[in-house]
Parts: C-alpha cells; structure tokens; sequence
C-alpha cells in the first residue's frame, strides 16, 4: 500500500516534469529552427546586400542628383514700407556707391542684403542683384561717358578693350545664368569664397604698390619743383612748375558725342541685340529640345565674331590699346585666348553668383597696365551690357518681383552716379588714383565675407533639415 501510495501521490509531479522537459524541448528545437532559419536567411542576402550596398561614388552621385527632386522655393516677401525697406535702401546706396567706384557692380553686398534684411531667397536674391548693377552700370556709364582719360586726349572708357572683353562676357554671362539654376547653393558658396579672397589680395597688392609709386612720384616732383624754383645764377629767369603728383589731372567735361566712338558701340550693340533676339526667340521653343539647343549656340558665332574681329586687330597691330599709353601693341596668341578665356569666366561667374564681371575683370585690367580711373569706367561700360542681358534671362524666367526690382533698381541708379562724384572729387583733391583700387579690393572682400556667411549658414541648415542639396534639373525648372 506504501509503494502504491507513494506511486500515485509522485506520477503527477513526474507527469509536470515530464510536461515541462517535453515543452523545454520544444521550445529550445523551436529556436533552433528559427535561428537555423536566420543564419540560412543571413548567408543567402548578405551576398545580395553586398552587391546593392551602393559604393562611395555612387553614394556622392546620388547625393548631388536625385531625378525629380528639387529643393527650390522661390520666396518673395510683400512689398511695404517697414525698416527692412530703409535699412536695405541704405545698405544697397552704400554698396552701389562703392561698386560703381571699384567697377565691380557691387553685387556681393545686394545678394547678401536681399537675402539676409528684405527676404527674399537666394536665387531671387541673385536675380534682383543682376537688376541693380544694371541701373548702376547705366549710370555710372552715362556720367563717364562726358570725362577723358586723365593723362591721354582719349575718351575715359576705352572701346578696344571692351569690344575685346564684353563679346565674352555676354557669353559667359549666359552659361552663368543656366548654372544658376542648376547649381545648388552650397557649391555656389564654396566658388565665390575661393574667388573672391583670391581677386581681393590681388586688388589690394595692386593697390599698395600703385600709392607707393604715387608716393615717389609725388617726392620726385615736388623736388624738381623746389630745385627750379631757386635760381642758381640770381638771373631772375622765370621758371614754371612742373606738374605735380602722379600726373592726376582733373577729368575735363565734354559734350557726349566727342566721347562715343560709333562705330565700336555699333558692333558692341550688334552683340546685345544678337543676344537679345536669341533670348526671346528660346521662350517660343521648349526647353531642352533641339530647337532650344540650337538657338543656345546661335549665341557663340554672335560673341566670337567681334571678339575675333578685335583680336585680329590687335595680333596685328591695327588696332591698340590706347589707354595703356603705349603706340603699338602687338598681342601674342596665348595672351588673346588667355584674355578672352577670362572674359568667358567673369561673366560665368556674374551670371552664376548674380554679380558684375567687374570682381574679374576689374583686377585683370589693372594688370594690364590700364590706369584705375580707365579700368573702372571700361569694366563697368562693359557690365552694362551683360547685366542688362541678365536681367533680361532672369525676367524671362520669372526669378524676380517686378516691383521690388524696379524700387531697387532706382536706388542703385543714384547712389552710383552719387559715388562717382564724390570719389572723382577725393581723387582730384588728394592726386592719387589708388584709391579706386583700394576700394575695389575693399568691396570685393567685404563681398566674400557676407556672400560667404550667408552661404554657409543656409548650408548647414539644410544639413540639419536634411534637404536635397544636389544638382537642379535645367529642363524642368
């Protein structure tokens, strides 16, 4: 009876353990299984995973252009009279004043200020920047066309080096304008900020060693001046000065026909209207087709037929760049082709950074030789025909509020034509033209600084909101 007692009372609890062992078992062949799964499931995709894992160019390709995605928005604020309208009035007088100075336009100080006080977004910013150095350009041209060469019986802007230069620039100025609205704005950044600290050390070197030449020159003077003054022989014999200073003479006014040369602005008119034609011609055809394409390059026979012109010109001796005050000149292919090259890069960048060629081209003349007051009106001559053609594309592509544009554009028109006489009165009172250079290197700077921060904010907040920040697509925007 013990043994069958104890028999009955242990066979349920054996039974428990029994149950428990048999559902362990289960469970741990149940895991096994799916772990078996796992590991068979793991080795056959991790060959596929290898093979999709993109590699590190496709991974930058596909960061820079993703087909469809676009990060544009344009944004224009409503028009009305608050402090951002004054405070942005007076920061775009002060910049079209010293822009038109330097001959650059003064677009690095516009982008920046439309973008950062009035509101409006960068490419738009760069659009209604393009529409003041045109009323600045226009301008300061009108008032330089009534002043001469301060040392050469010359007009102040010299034609020959503009029918060489302002056929490139309008190309270029095209190209710049389509990759506008290709380039994202971190690439713009990175560009401007190499450029502009590169052209502004230059222009300011340039600067230092041209006040230290008028500094000699001025000793030099002023001793021969002293030495004939004093007669050696008591005969009383009258002497007259010799000229003092840098031989800064003041800018004599004529009547604007005696400064225009026709023939030259007639060619350089042929280039504007060609481009003109080909523009609105493109807003008829759909873009990208091969109509578009083909009127696109209409624009490069147009350019290189004047620049050719004046090329062949100059290689022989025909013609010469008067302004450098030298009688003959006979230019070396390399230097026309590295010239011209360099035409083609100021208006890519003036037309890409809404800015005037002037930031290139204004330092490129200096090193020519040409005179400061010569290089400024020549370089600024030549941006009215490119920014006009500028504004011009932009329009034709909506990219900018009339209103605000036109406003703008009144502004940077007396503020130029403001600064151009008050700096000629500086210039005429102290002697020395360096300080047109210094102010170009000044606002060439002053423009990386702002261009430059502005830049790099707007690009780490898309890093941080982890917006696409590749390549526009041109055929769709």
């Amino acid at each position: 009876m013990t043994k069958i007692g104890l028999n009955r009372r242990a066979s349920p609890a054996l039974a428990l353990a029994a149950a428990c062992l048999i559902l362990l078992g289960l469970v741990m062949l149940s895991n096994l299984a799916g772990a078996e799964r796992v590991l068979k499931d793991e080795k056959a995709e991790t060959p596929i995973k290898k093979e999709m894992r993109p590699g590190f160019m496709e991974r930058v390709a596909h960061f820079l252009w993703q087909s469809g995605k676009s990060s544009y928005e344009p944004v224009w604020p409503e028009m009305k009279f608050d402090w951002r309208i004054v405070v942005g009035s007076i920061v775009g007088f002060l910049g079209a004043a010293l822009g038109s100075v330097g001959g650059v336009g003064g677009g690095g100080i516009f982008v920046p200020m439309l973008t950062l006080i009035i509101g409006f977004d960068p490419k738009s910013s760069t659009a209604i920047s393009k529409c003041m150095i045109m009323g600045a350009a226009g301008s300061t041209v009108y008032y330089n066309l009534r002043l001469r060469h301060p040392t050469l019986d010359m007009p102040l802007i010299d034609y020959d080096l503009a029918m060489l230069f302002q056929p490139m620039l309008m190309l270029g100025i095209s190209i710049g304008v389509a990759f506008n609205v290709m380039f994202a704005d971190w690439m713009v950044t990175v560009l401007l900020i190499i450029l502009f600290i590169g052209t502004s050390t230059k222009a300011l070197f340039k600067g230092i060693d041209t006040w230290k030449k008028e500094t000699m020159m001025k000793k030099e003077a002023a001793k021969q001046l002293e030495s004939e003054l004093k007669p050696e022989d008591g005969s009383g014999q009258d002497y007259k000065p010799l000229p003092s200073g840098p031989v800064i003479l003041p800018d004599d006014e004529v009547p604007l026909g005696e400064n225009i040369y026709w023939k030259e602005l007639a060619l350089l008119m042929y280039v504007w209207v060609g481009f003109l034609i080909v523009q609105i011609l493109q807003t008829h055809v759909a873009t990208c087709s091969i109509a578009y394409w083909i009127l696109n390059c209409l624009q490069i026979p147009i350019a290189f037929s004047v620049t050719l012109f004046e090329a062949i010109c100059l290689r022989k001796g025909t013609r010469v760049i008067a302004s450098k005050g030298k009688e003959v000149t006979n230019w070396k292919l390399h230097q026309i082709l590295l010239y011209c090259s360099c035409g083609i890069i100021a208006g890519m960048v003036g037309g890409l950074l809404g800015l005037g060629g002037g930031f290139i081209l204004g330092p490129l003349f200096l090193e020519l030789g040409i005179p400061p007051q010569v290089a400024s009106a020549t370089s600024t001559f030549s941006m009215a025909f490119s920014s006009s053609m500028s504004v011009v594309e932009y329009y034709l592509l909506d990219r900018f509020p009339v209103p605000y544009a036109s406003y703008f554009v009144l502004v940077a028109t007396i503020a130029a034509f403001v600064g151009q006489h008050v700096v000629r009165k500086i210039i005429a009172i102290v002697g020395r033209a360096s300080i047109i250079i210094f102010i170009l290197a000044l606002t060439i700077f002053v423009s990386a600084i702002s261009l430059g921060g502005v830049g790099i904010v707007n690009m780490v907040e898309k890093l941080e909101n982890q917006e696409y920040m590749g390549f526009e697509n041109l055929c769709y925007s």
